[in-house]
């Protein structure tokens, strides 16, 4: 990106003015998707601040680059067909410590709709076995008794007998090999795009909220409200649920 601009506005940044550095970040982003367009700008701004830090431009030009416009809810969120996530969950080994691990983590996200960060920060004291439910914290730490469908609590039941090492923590998922951490969020979005690719599915994104997105639009075809959709996904704002009107 910079080599096209210095081709474009010539090698004396003395010489650059605000005209000439918007019409480049306008036509370097034309075409574009928003982030792509948020790179460009990003990269243009940070060069700029770099060459008048160091004195080889006028102070004030970093102003002259656009911002780039963007509404909130803009996009419909991606998803996978049921059929689709079926396919992925079955590719799941439970025979192995961690297809056992991998097929807990995708049931969680598929089944309750969790985000990475819910699962990654569950303990073994948030499942309810006697009720059947699982508590998760989500977002600024509010937590919320969810109910623990068969299939997900019968995963996670032979994951920690079966597939988690046997060592001290309170953390459900370890990571496979010592010392035997919890996993993190990133390792939760890893399992994800593992479990897709092992699939051989081509995905519109391979990250772990494809799944959270794929189990409301499924749960609003099948007829549930918006209202109760929010609910499970635990949104504070209806208007977040609201994007996914578009996809019943």
């Amino acid at each position: 990106m910079l080599g096209r601009l210095l081709e474009t506005l010539g090698s004396v940044p003395q010489h650059y003015t605000a005209a000439q550095l918007r019409a480049f970040v306008l036509m370097q982003s034309r075409g574009y998707s928003h982030s792509k367009a948020e790179t460009v700008i990003t990269v243009v701004r940070m060069f700029v601040r770099f060459l008048i830090a160091t004195g080889q431009c006028a102070d004030g030009l970093q102003y002259a680059i656009p911002r780039v416009a963007g509404w909130r809810q803009a996009s419909l969120p991606r998803y996978l067909e049921p059929a689709v996530v079926e396919r992925i969950i079955a590719g799941c080994d439970p025979c192995t410590s961690m297809g056992a691990r991998d097929r807990a983590v995708v049931l969680l996200l598929a089944r309750l709709a969790l985000r990475a960060g819910d699962v990654a920060g569950l303990r073994l004291g948030d499942i309810d076995w006697a009720h059947g439910r699982i508590l998760v914290s989500g977002k600024a730490r509010r937590a919320a008794w969810l109910p623990l469908p068969q299939e997900v609590g019968e995963a996670l039941l032979h994951y920690v007998e079966k597939g988690r090492p046997a060592v001290g923590g309170d953390g459900v998922f370890l990571i496979i090999h010592a010392p035997f951490t919890p996993i993190g969020a990133r390792q939760v979005c890893q399992t994800a795009e593992r479990a897709i690719r092992r699939a051989g599915i081509k995905a519109p994104s391979y990250g772990a909220h494809l799944f959270r997105h794929s189990a409301a639009t499924a749960l609003l075809r099948q007829g549930l409200s918006l209202q109760a959709i929010g609910t499970l996904l635990r949104h504070r704002d209806g208007d977040t649920t609201a994007i996914y009107a578009n996809q019943g």
